[in-house]
C-alpha cells in the first residue's frame, strides 16, 4: 500500500511544470535539512571542508543555495524519468563541447563519460543517448518502489544499465570493446579493492579506480560531462570536456582535481549531503585522516 502510494504521487508530480516541482524542491530541501540532524551536518561539514566560500557570511549564503538545489534534485526526478523522452531532452537549451564527443567517437575505441554529483547528472546519460549507444552503472535504490520507476525513465533512447557489480563491470569493458560509450559517477564512494584513497577538497576520499583501469585497458576517450540547473527552471546546460589521464601517477588523484574545478564554477550545484568520506566496509581508514 505504502510503495502504491509513492508511485501515485512519483506520478502526479511528473504532470507539474519543472518550474514549479524545482520551486517544491527547493521547499522540500529545507524541510529535510530541518528535520534531519545527520543530514544537515553532513551537508555543512562538507561544504565547509572545500573552503569554497570566503567568508562565514559567504558560507551561510552558499549553503542555503546548496539546500534549495539538493532538493530540486530530487523533485525534478518524476519530470525527467516520467515525461516523453523527447520533451525531457528539449530541456537542455544549450550544449557546449560536443565537439570532443564526436572526435572520441571517430577514434573508435569507445568513450568514458564521467558525471559528477553535480548539477542534474540524470539529464546527461539521456541527452548522450538520443545519439550513441551508452551504458551506465548503477546501484539500486533503497526503495524497492522506485527501482522499475529509475530503470524505465534512465534506460531510454540508446542507453541501458549495469548493476555496480561484476557482471556489470563486464558490460562497461564490452561495451568500450565494441567501440561504445559507458557512463560513470566518480564521485561516488566504491565497495573495498575498487578505489584507493586520493584527496578531494584537501581530506582524503576512497575513490573509484574503475574509470582509469578501464581507460588504461581499452584506450577509450575520457569525458567530463556535467548539466548546470539554470534559474526558474528554464532547463540545463550541458557541458563536455576531454580529461587527459597521465597513468603513471594516481588517476583517482587527477580525476578528484577535475571534479575540484567543475564543482567551484557552481559549489551549489554540488550534493553535499553525499558521505563522500565514509570508509567502506572493510577497508582500513586513510593514514592521514579519520574515518568519516
Amino acid at each position: 500500500m505504502t510503495s502504491l502510494l509513492f508511485k501515485s504521487i512519483f506520478r502526479l508530480l511528473s504532470i507539474l511544470p519543472l518550474r514549479w516541482l524545482h520551486a517544491l524542491g527547493a521547499l522540500l530541501g529545507r524541510i529535510t535539512y530541518a528535520a534531519s540532524g545527520e543530514y544537515a551536518a553532513r551537508t555543512r561539514e562538507n561544504l565547509r571542508q572545500s573552503k569554497l566560500a570566503g567568508s562565514e557570511a559567504d558560507f551561510t549564503g552558499l549553503l542555503e543555495q546548496a539546500i534549495d538545489e539538493a532538493g530540486k534534485g530530487m523533485t525534478e526526478l518524476p519530470w525527467l524519468w516520467l515525461r516523453p523522452f523527447e520533451q525531457v531532452c528539449a530541456t537542455v537549451r544549450s550544449c557546449q563541447g560536443w565537439e570532443h564527443v564526436e572526435a572520441a567517437d571517430a577514434q573508435g575505441n569507445g568513450i568514458i563519460f564521467l558525471t559528477p554529483h553535480w548539477g542534474c547528472f540524470e539529464i546527461t546519460s539521456l541527452y548522450i543517448a538520443q545519439h550513441l549507444p551508452l551504458t551506465n552503472l548503477y546501484s539500486s535504490p533503497k526503495q524497492d518502489w522506485l527501482e522499475p520507476l529509475m530503470r524505465s525513465g534512465r534506460e531510454r533512447g540508446k542507453a541501458r544499465l549495469a548493476t555496480a557489480d561484476m557482471t556489470g563491470v563486464r558490460m562497461l569493458f564490452k561495451a568500450l570493446k565494441r567501440g561504445e560509450a559507458i557512463g560513470l559517477l566518480p564521485d561516488q564512494v566504491p565497495s573495498k579493492g575498487e578505489g584507493e584513497w586520493a584527496d578531494f577538497f584537501s581530506r582524503p576520499a576512497y575513490t573509484m579506480t574503475l574509470g582509469g583501469r578501464l581507460a588504461q585497458s581499452t584506450g577509450a576517450a575520457v569525458l567530463l560531462v556535467y548539466a548546470e540547473r539554470l534559474p526558474k527552471g528554464a532547463g540545463y546546460k550541458l557541458i563536455f570536456e576531454p580529461l587527459a589521464l597521465d597513468f603513471s601517477t594516481s588517476v583517482p588523484q587527477q580525476i578528484n582535481a577535475a571534479l575540484e574545478r567543475v564543482i567551484a564554477i557552481s559549489p551549489a550545484q554540488y550534493l553535499w549531503s553525499y558521505n563522500h568520506y565514509k570508509v567502506p566496509l572493510g577497508v582500513a581508514p586513510p593514514a592521514s585522516g579519520e574515518p568519516a
